[in-house]
């Protein structure tokens, strides 16, 4: 109740002698903001008072949960991780990339695509070979995976950032442009086709390269897989709940397959999330609900007064599934009643299959659910 200093400081002291890791980072909460906690400053005297050793790292963002969203407090410590950055005054040729809220084999993703291209990047943070490592029988204390501190200081020589979602990533390519003049460029997040096409011609640019035939092999499946199953997309209603970077992409892609997004909610606060929204939708044939800062009560209600044929959500919204009985998506976060997630890709082009084949089958397993005796089909 009258500060966290000194049990903080006595914390560094008993986790690196104990588990000796490079890294502790740290965020605050509500009561250590509200009684006025500075981080900066404890992490200051721990390492004049020796707590830190040299050659370790403290990280520290402020997190209070009476500001934003959980997503606003994602984003101050990946903007904090930008503290380490470190600037020679020679390009290294590498590209950052800040691959925003997503699962790990996301972020495997984005890298594979990046190596494709024949760019050298640098992906922070990274949890790929963290939360997706395999299962050994050899005990680690710490994974062999993620971004580390001597890839974190490089980012101040890179010769351009890609942020890869504005609410999740965007403050911290901003703060590397303005602490070293690295140049940033904010996109969506690669959910579908057209996220991925600006993506890649971004990374396309910044290493000035051309775009592989394995690379074109691969949207062109995702074409051919949208043209296949078009007829069965078109026209369904779909409402959408989630982080504002992951909602902003899914309900272009939908759109691009001729689906209609008519509820969007996140629970993250900003007018520009609902401008964004009001801009992609502009072009539909039917009014679309969005709420910034909304949450699923509101969209229950919402889809009451018009129903939806598909939900997309993370796992809360299977409440509303089963009382509205629409088939359900589980995707973004969390996803705690099902597992496998963080081996499965949604990003790029290999990623859109996946969304497409998840839509299909849970469309078509509904249809065939409801369908009556002379119309239940082997061949749909």
């Amino acid at each position: 109740m009258f500060g966290g200093q000194a049990n903080l400081v006595q914390a560094f002291n008993n986790i690196f002698t104990v588990y000796d890791p490079e890294v502790i980072a740290v965020h605050t909460t509500c009561l250590s903001e509200t009684i006025g906690d500075d981080l900066p400053q404890i992490r200051k005297k721990a390492m004049k008072e020796g707590k830190i050793p040299e050659g370790k790292y403290v990280i520290c963002a402020s997190t209070p949960s009476y500001v934003g969203s959980h997503v606003t407090g994602f984003s101050n410590m990946v903007k904090a991780m930008t503290e380490f950055s470190e600037s020679t005054g020679r390009k290294n040729g590498k590209v950052n990339i800040i691959p925003g809220w997503v699962e790990p084999c996301d972020m495997e993703e984005i890298k594979r695509m990046t190596v494709m291209l024949g760019v050298s990047s640098i992906v922070f943070p990274d949890t790929s070979g963290v939360l997706n490592t395999p299962l050994t029988g050899e005990y680690k204390m710490f994974p062999d995976g993620g971004t580390t501190m001597d890839e974190l200081k490089a980012t101040g020589d890179a010769v351009g950032t890609l942020a890869l979602g504005e609410w999740c990533s965007g403050d911290a390519a901003r703060q590397l442009d303005k602490k070293h003049k690295v140049p940033c460029t904010v996109l969506d997040m690669p959910f579908g086709l057209k996220a991925t096409d600006r993506f890649i011609d971004a990374l396309r640019k910044i290493g000035g390269v051309n775009v592989p035939e394995e690379l074109l092999s691969e949207r062109g499946q995702l074409v051919d897989l949208i043209s296949d199953m078009h007829q069965y997309f078109y026209k369904k209603k779909v409402a959408i709940a989630g982080d504002p970077d992951q909602v902003i992409a899914m309900t272009e892609f939908l759109i691009s397959i001729d689906m209609c997004p008519v509820h969007i909610v996140t629970g993250t606060p900003g007018k520009k999330f609902e401008k964004r929204i009001r801009e992609i939708t502009a072009e539909m044939d039917c009014e679309v609900n969005v709420k910034a800062k909304g949450d699923l009560f509101l969209l229950h209600q919402w889809i009451k007064n018009e129903p939806v044929d598909l939900l997309i959500s993370n796992t809360y919204g299977k409440y509303i599934a089963r009382d509205e009985d629409i088939p359900l998506i589980r995707w973004g976060f969390p996803i705690l009643d099902r597992q496998g997630h963080q081996y499965f890709p949604t990003v790029g082009y290999k990623g859109g299959l996946r969304l497409l084949e998840k839509i299909l089958t849970v469309l078509l397993d509904r249809k065939d659910r409801d369908a009556p005796q002379p119309q239940f089909e082997l061949v749909l």
